[in-house]
């Protein structure tokens, strides 16, 4: 018995000891991957013409290096594991709406913001889940280099696949400052995208979910 519980001691130190170091490493990584983005945006304000080492940009590499790390965090995270994370057995089986949720992402072909709503709609199929992870999927998903047609792919298809419901329905809608700042410059457009599977795919049901949303829509 006495040896059982050393050696369950003792596999549980070497458990941790491992877990240390997988985790050492990734800051290890973490660190280096950084700093590699620090020198690249030194050279970037060089390439300007401008002089990295002046008062007023001596720690702009830094800030911008984290910075960019936070917007494109989503690369590591799960999304599905966020909602299995809070799924719950319910009965209830009518159309279940969380809209006017902010999401701010990065254009990929020009690493400019677009930001704006999204509406998200699903008929659960047995399961419910806690509201906040709606949002937390929509963030996972933004935070990363994307593209307004496939993040409205993405986030559908998360839902569908993890909670497995009737049906999801989702619209976004967004500014591009790559539209707004540079090229065309137009500042009052506006771009929708929409996805919907199972019970959405319904003329009725579609249009139930795009008017009570539709007040909020510009």
């Amino acid at each position: 018995m006495v040896e059982q519980v050393v050696f369950k001691v003792a596999g549980e130190k070497h458990r941790r000891k491992l877990i240390d170091m997988a985790q050492q490493n990734k800051d290890h990584q973490a660190e280096a991957s950084l700093q590699a983005m620090i020198d690249s945006y030194k050279t970037i304000l060089e390439r300007l013409g401008e002089d990295p080492t002046r008062e007023g940009l001596l720690k702009t590499p830094e800030r911008a290096g984290k910075a960019m790390r936070f917007l494109t965090k989503g690369y590591e995270e799960d999304a599905e594991a966020i909602l299995r994370s809070a799924m719950f057995r319910e009965d209830y089986s009518e159309m279940v709406i969380v809209k006017d949720i902010e999401l701010y992402s990065l254009c990929e072909h020009h690493l400019l913001p677009f930001y704006g709503k999204a509406h998200v709609a699903y008929i659960p199929n047995g399961h419910i889940v806690g509201l906040s992870k709606i949002p937390r999927v929509i963030d996972v998903f933004a935070r990363r280099l994307q593209v307004q047609e496939r993040l409205t792919d993405q986030i559908l298809h998360c839902i569908q696949n993890t909670l497995n419901p009737l049906g999801v329905a989702i619209v976004i809608e967004a500014k591009h400052m790559c539209m707004m700042m540079r090229g065309v410059q137009k500042q009052n457009s506006l771009t929708t995208t929409s996805a919907f599977t199972g019970e959405f795919q319904k003329v009725e049901t579609r249009s139930e979910f795009l008017s009570l949303i539709g007040s909020r829509l510009h």
